[in-house]
């Protein structure tokens, strides 16, 4: 039998001064109110209770081991409330790793997040790094690119895509390409955790995909080293459509094969478990799921 409701039905035994008695007050038979003490009896190999046809009273022994079971059970009571009062109101601190192009879209979040639960605090760090989520004790992780632990949960935020571009200089002493395959024939420079490696996809007109093996004389997992070298014309860069979106408008860049769609990623949080999820982690990814829906056409232009 479960030795913490023995220890409630012994309890409820002595408080009600009989069987019967604490049987009603548990919706219990009386018999089975008898198990749960004699099972701790025969646990302890000690006599609890002294039982007549009238009454039950407590020996020597289980006068102590009374005093003691009921202070057990009224810290574990006041553990249950507290745990409940954490679940039902956000406290503690929230630790979250995110790629660092993820900025811009995590500081309203989490400023709005502040504001309305001042008994929580953030800890971000931003970062390029595969982390290990439980080993490392992050409640979430911000991901651009794929999964590849399958045992934790994942949230989809997003859907996006990379952009092809280069500046205009560098159109001024290359041809500009007609097709993936012409990226062969260009300094196309590399961010390190491209999904795909050393080939970039895209979605031809047809729908079909197109793998184009690319070269060139950066790979780097800094996508401001990159976006330094696209903006000075040195190469031809595939850059998240977040990233660089104003430089597009202003003209700064060039989008390059307008026809062939860069294949589509997924922004996705991750976490260790789905049930009894604390009610930080809840509330945070809710509201940074509502955010995301406000930059559905920035983040997957056509």
């Amino acid at each position: 039998m479960d030795r913490l409701t023995s220890l409630e039905v012994f309890g409820q035994v002595v408080e009600r001064g009989g069987f019967s008695a604490a049987g009603r007050q548990l919706n219990m038979s009386v018999t089975m109110v008898s198990n749960h003490v004699q099972a701790l009896e025969d646990r302890l190999g000690v006599r609890l209770l002294n039982r007549t046809t009238r009454k039950v009273s407590l020996t020597d022994i289980g006068k102590e081991y009374y005093d003691r079971s009921r202070q057990i059970l009224t810290d574990l009571q006041e553990a249950d409330q507290i745990a409940g009062a954490q679940q039902a109101t956000p406290q503690g601190q929230l630790r979250i790793y995110a790629s660092a192009v993820m900025a811009r879209f995590l500081n309203p979040v989490m400023a709005d997040y502040l504001a309305l639960n001042p008994q929580v605090s953030i800890d971000l760090t931003a970062g390029e790094a595969t982390v290990d989520l439980i080993e490392q004790g992050y409640d979430l992780v911000i991901r651009t690119t794929p999964l590849q632990d399958s045992s934790l949960i994942v949230r989809r935020l997003a859907s996006w895509r990379h952009i092809l571009c280069c500046a205009p200089s560098y159109l001024e002493k290359h041809p500009a390409p007609a097709t993936p395959v012409d990226l062969a024939h260009h300094n196309c420079m590399r961010y390190s955790f491209y999904p795909f490696g050393a080939e970039w996809r895209f979605e031809a007109p047809d729908g079909s995909i197109v793998s184009a093996p690319i070269k060139g004389n950066l790979v780097t997992n800094n996508a401001e080293t990159l976006r330094a070298f696209v903006l000075e014309g040195r190469g031809i860069f595939l850059v998240p459509s977040f990233l660089m979106a104003d430089e597009l408008a202003r003209g700064q860049l060039v989008r390059l094969l307008p026809d062939y769609r860069p294949v589509e990623l997924v922004i996705n949080a991750v976490y260790a478990n789905r049930s009894h999820l604390p009610v930080k982690i809840r509330i945070f990814l809710d509201m940074l799921a509502d955010r995301f829906t406000q930059y559905r056409e920035w983040l997957n232009p056509g």
